[in-house]
């Protein structure tokens, strides 16, 4: 399948599942996810109407960034060293991967130094997993509370990326207590937006939507990768 039809048949299934949920589809963000893709190919999903990349890599990220249109919206969805921050910030719009102190203290430094706010969403690994960064459920709301305080970062959610499984049902979970945590910090801590959640990716979109994500990353779904 072309990319055009990939993209249409994503969409179809967006639609669908908010709609199961009694959401607007128009409310949920799609970010291409440009892993391993040239930028020729990403030029042709950006031709069809989607505004939104993201990148994992800080190198890939940099290559990519010169060449293609100022008005993207560039996301930066993998773990982020604190030696790197200096060379994104600036330049994404948001960071996905707060995952740590340290990181935090680094982003806010850098923003500060460069005269801007960093959009940022805390990683939670919900499930517990070793083989994944993020914060546990139990310290989220702690770190969310001091992150807050930061200056040069703007909170904006959270993102969690769901086990790897054959059927999506099983990790549903996951992403239902990924929005009753948002919530919660939302309720509890004075002023904190947490109005993003980052959450469904090719294997189990349809069931973040329909558990209230209003960001997917996608990749192999659109790009066949």
């Amino acid at each position: 399948m072309s990319i055009q039809e990939n993209l249409e048949r994503v969409r179809k299934r967006i639609n669908a599942a908010a709609l199961r949920a009694g959401r607007d589809p128009e409310e949920i963000k799609l970010v291409a996810v440009t892993k391993k893709t040239s930028v020729e190919v990403i030029k042709e999903v950006l031709a069809l109407g989607i505004k939104s990349l993201g990148e994992n890599r800080v190198q890939d990220f940099l290559v990519k960034y010169p060449q293609l249109s100022p008005d993207i919206e560039w996301h930066f969805i993998g773990h982020l060293q604190s030696n790197k921050v200096k060379k994104i910030i600036g330049k994404v719009s948001l960071i996905h991967s707060l995952d740590s102190w340290t990181l935090a203290e680094v982003v806010s430094r850098a923003a500060c130094e460069a005269g801007v706010v960093a959009g940022a969403l805390l990683q939670v690994n919900i499930a517990g997993e070793l083989s994944k960064y993020g914060l546990s459920p139990d310290e989220t709301e702690a770190f969310a509370g001091a992150a807050a305080g930061l200056p040069g970062i703007e909170l904006r959610g959270l993102m969690t990326i769901a086990p790897e499984c054959e059927d999506p049902e099983e990790v549903r979970y996951v992403f239902r207590q990924a929005r009753e945590l948002a919530k919660r910090l939302k309720d509890n801590i004075p002023g904190i937006k947490m109005d993003l959640l980052s959450m469904g990716m090719t294997g189990d979109y349809e069931v973040a939507v329909e558990e209230g994500s209003n960001i997917l990353r996608l990749g192999t779904a659109l790009f066949g990768r």
